[in-house]
């Protein structure tokens, strides 16, 4: 699920599905249900949108295959359980797709390794669910919480995190990095609203851009990244919005 070549061609695995139409509430956690099709930094070599979306299926069964992959806890502060989920029909594989958020949730730039919070993956009961959709589900699951998506953004609500597929596999035209290095910062990005962030503004000419900013909508003078934390372990913040 989670590398273009790996995930694009991965099988879902059958375990326990739930069906999409019940159970997402359309009331999200403080500080307020979000939208964002982040993680983006200025693509030096966009993809075609037309071959891009073409690879890419607009809509799944609806119904959610969950990861048998678990994980240790990483991080420190309150333990936080996520579930990850991926719709069948959408050509992911969900214990691929669990590992990856897991090593991207592990990052030594990321949340957990930066005394911001504790998470831990498991197969069963969950704090959140990270579940990654095709755009059609998506926006009807972000819809739920009053949010337009349409058919590009990710969004964050009181259940967990939508991810739309077209932004996982593909990344972004507004993104100079590879799709691998995209899903960091909508991971990065949808954790901090879980965390209860909101979204950041540019802090700079040349500064690097907040994970919470929302990048896809342009980097201000920014320079594009995708982790909350520098090498040194400063958090890269900006002005709030």
């Amino acid at each position: 699920m989670l590398c273009v070549a790996v995930g694009i061609g991965g099988t879902s695995l059958a375990v326990a599905a739930w069906d999409t139409g019940a159970g997402e509430t359309g009331r999200a956690a403080a500080p307020g249900p979000s939208a964002s099709g982040d993680t983006g930094e200025v693509s030096r070599n966009p993809p075609s949108r037309d071959r891009a979306d073409h690879q890419v299926p607009a809509s799944g069964t609806g119904s959610f295959a969950a990861a048998r992959l678990t994980g240790d806890p990483v991080g420190t502060g309150t333990l936080r359980r996520y579930q990850v989920q991926v719709e069948t029909g959408s050509g992911i594989a969900p214990d691929q797709a669990a590992a990856e958020i897991q090593r991207i949730v592990a990052h030594p730039q990321g949340w957990a390794r930066n005394g911001r919070g504790r998470f831990q993956l498991v197969a069963g009961k969950a704090d959140f669910v990270i579940r990654i959709a095709t755009p059609k589900t998506a926006d009807r699951l972000c819809a739920q919480a009053h949010l337009d998506t349409g058919g590009e953004l990710n969004c964050e609500t009181g259940n967990g995190v939508v991810v739309n597929l077209k932004r996982w596999a593909l990344g972004s035209p507004q993104f100079a990095g590879t799709p691998a290095e995209y899903r960091h910062l909508i991971i990065n990005h949808e954790l901090g609203h879980a965390l209860g962030l909101g979204h950041l503004g540019c802090p700079g000419p040349g500064r690097p851009a907040p994970v919470m900013m929302q990048q896809i909508k342009g980097l201000d003078g920014c320079r594009s990244n995708a982790h909350p934390y520098a090498t040194n372990g400063t958090y890269l913040a900006g002005p709030a919005l």
